[in-house]
């Protein structure tokens, strides 16, 4: 169960990530940048950002999360292509060109 606190800003009930982790933190990140980019994010791109929005994250660390992170919400991310990744909520009916 997730609480939220008075004035505390609330993800969407299907992106709630456990955030009080690093890697928590880090993957509310990467759901965050990928609701902000419907067309789907390149591996390199989200790496650079997510290591931009907190320099105390080792970069390492980011690069784990960022790996296993279809295999950790495979009912929130896909890879439409090597390298690109996107929230399965964009995925349209059409099949997806790399």
């Amino acid at each position: 169960m997730v609480r939220i606190h008075p004035g505390e800003p609330r993800l969407e009930p299907r992106l709630t990530v456990q955030s009080s982790t690093v890697t928590g933190r880090i993957n509310a990140k990467a759901l965050e940048l990928l609701e902000q980019h419907p067309e789907g994010i390149r591996w390199t791109e989200l790496l650079s950002k997510i290591r931009a929005s907190d320099p105390t994250f080792h970069p390492k660390t980011v690069n784990g999360c960022v790996w296993k992170l279809v295999e950790k919400f495979p009912d929130k991310v896909y890879k439409p292509s090597k390298g690109l990744f996107r929230l399965l909520k964009y995925k349209s009916t059409e099949v997806d060109k790399p």
